[in-house]
């Protein structure tokens, strides 16, 4: 697509977009327990994740910190689509330990994937972890409407993919999501 194209195909965008973090931390979980905030948690990837959307001009609708387990997780993510966000950002479990249960707790609960944001997640980090991208099983999809994002819980990785890849798509995400 030439860059007019794009821009004409983004042109009916929504905006701003409401979102909504979801931290897997046991460790993190176990120290605070239930908060409503990242900053109650310490909890450094939340805070930029939040700090990103705000200054993107988007609202944040809600933040559970959770355990790396699969009802835990499920829980949480059941609470955040009955919230008003457009976009539930998940970050952490992502890994190859017995202990990383994010994906096989939300990919099943995904109407349609979003195989791109894997690809291009892993794309992006080879510049900074290079071979180790192999390790992260970064994945995105469809639920009820929403857009429901999975990535590593690093302050690197959030970054990486909330300013170079979700936020500058988010209000045409929502577009087609909510079409």
């Amino acid at each position: 697509m030439n860059d007019f194209t794009v821009k004409e195909h983004k042109k009916e965008s929504k905006g701003p977009c409401n979102f909504y973090i979801i931290t897997i931390s046991t460790s993190r979980f176990e120290k605070y327990g239930k908060v409503s905030s990242p900053q109650d948690a310490e909890d450094s990837s939340g805070q930029i994740m939040e700090e990103l959307v705000q200054a993107a001009g988007h609202k944040l609708s809600g933040y559970s910190l959770v355990i790396d387990d699969e009802t835990s997780i499920i829980d949480a993510l059941t609470r955040a689509l009955r919230s008003d966000a457009d976009i539930i950002v998940i970050s952490g479990g992502t890994g190859l330990t017995s202990k990383d249960v994010t994906i096989e707790s939300v990919t099943p609960m995904f109407e349609k994937e979003i195989p791109g944001f894997g690809e291009l997640f892993r794309y992006r980090s080879i510049e900074q972890i290079g071979a180790s991208v192999i390790l992260t099983r970064a994945s995105a999809g469809t639920i009820n409407g929403k857009a429901v994002f999975c990535m590593p819980g690093s302050p690197a990785a959030v970054t990486l993919g909330m300013k170079e890849i979700i936020i500058p798509e988010a209000g045409h995400i929502v577009k087609h999501v909510k079409q």
